[in-house]
Order: C-alpha cells, then structure tokens, then sequence
C-alpha cells in the first residue's frame, strides 16, 4: 500500500480582498492508489467535521504521493 497525504482547500477573501487557498484539514491515509485514498480521506474528513459531504468545508482537494524513495 501506498501513502498519501490529502488536503481538503478553501477558497477564501483576505482582509485586503485578494483571494487566496486555506487549508481545512490534513489527512493521512495508507491506500493502493489516489481514488481509494480520495475516498478514504473524505470518509475522514466528514467524520472529523460531523458533516456528510466535505464540499460543505472545501472547495477542492488536494493530493500527493507521500511515499519515501528507499
């Protein structure tokens, strides 16, 4: 299995009204590919948040390989 690390993103207004990305929340999963830890992690995310769908939180979600080379 493959790791992964998930950020669920926010677009936001800045107090000087520019638009930038805040993160929501990080998650960790271990999956054997990216669909699976999507899955996963929103699973984890909605539990976290007491919520039935992340979109409500997020606006994208963001997802990266977090394995080490050996």
């Amino acid at each position: 299995m493959a790791h992964f690390t998930i950020r669920f993103l926010k677009n936001v207004i800045g107090d000087q009204g520019k638009s930038c990305e805040g993160c929501q929340c990080i998650v960790d999963v271990d999956a054997r590919d990216a669909a699976e830890a999507t899955l996963l992690a929103q699973q984890q995310f909605c539990e976290r948040h007491a919520i039935r769908d992340w979109s409500l939180h997020a606006d994208r979600i963001d997802i990266q390989p977090a394995d080490f080379p050996s």
